[in-house]
């Protein structure tokens, strides 16, 4: 796990075991860079072998035949005694791409999983405000759920962390108003990163969002 995208929030763990890797898998969309390369790329070195994953950029699980093909190219290098250091972006089991990767490789291979700086907690030290104080429970809530399924997790929780917003913003902005929350939701977008966004949801142009997060009370 390498973080959401300040390279100072990788572990000296995840650090350490990158650079001793013989090959360095990633995920990327096809014909663009790889944003999890982005993060560790000062600490790859030219002798490394490069695996690049190549992901689909539309909405959806990426499909299974994409997983298989990714395990298989890092067993092939497992095979021939090489280590493999696979960077995800956050936290490899918290909404990762690697968490189907190590379903298939696990089996019979040792894998070693590093947590990394989840996006949520990310958010919520950009945004100055706990994500959940004292006693309070916190829900994850993807965006991608049915506006009926959406209301009713929002309407029975002590407070919120909204996920894959995106395209998804209006519908969020829409429940949100009529839960009588939208005042005290907080969006954040880019967290830790130099184009790092932080402002109130009710005044985001739903068009304008890029993959951000949403924080409610």
């Amino acid at each position: 796990g390498l973080g959401p995208g300040d390279p100072e929030l990788v572990t000296l763990k995840a650090l350490r075991l990158l650079r001793a890797a013989a090959v360095i898998a990633y995920p990327a969309p096809k014909g663009g860079d790889s944003f999890a390369r982005s993060i560790a790329a000062e600490w790859i070195s030219p002798a490394q072998r490069e695996i690049a994953i190549p992901f689909p950029m539309r909405p959806g699980p990426p499909p299974a035949g994409l997983y298989d093909d990714a395990a298989a190219s890092i067993a092939a290098a497992l095979d021939v005694g090489d280590d493999v250091a696979f960077l995800c972006q956050g936290d490899p089991f918290f909404y990762g791409s690697f968490a189907p990767v190590f379903a298939r490789l696990a089996p019979r291979y040792n894998v070693t999983i590093v947590p990394g700086v989840s996006s949520l907690v990310a958010c919520a030290a950009a945004a100055a405000t706990p994500l959940v104080p004292h006693d309070d429970t916190v829900t994850v809530i993807p965006a991608t759920m049915p506006e009926a399924e959406l209301a009713r997790r929002l309407a029975g929780c002590d407070s919120a962390a909204i996920i894959k917003l995106g395209r998804h913003a209006a519908k969020v902005q829409k429940i949100l108003a009529a839960l009588g929350l939208l005042d005290a939701a907080i969006y954040v977008e880019r967290a830790s990163q130099p184009r790092e966004r932080v402002a109130p949801l009710a005044e985001i142009d739903p068009a304008l969002s890029h993959g951000a997060r949403a924080r409610v009370p």
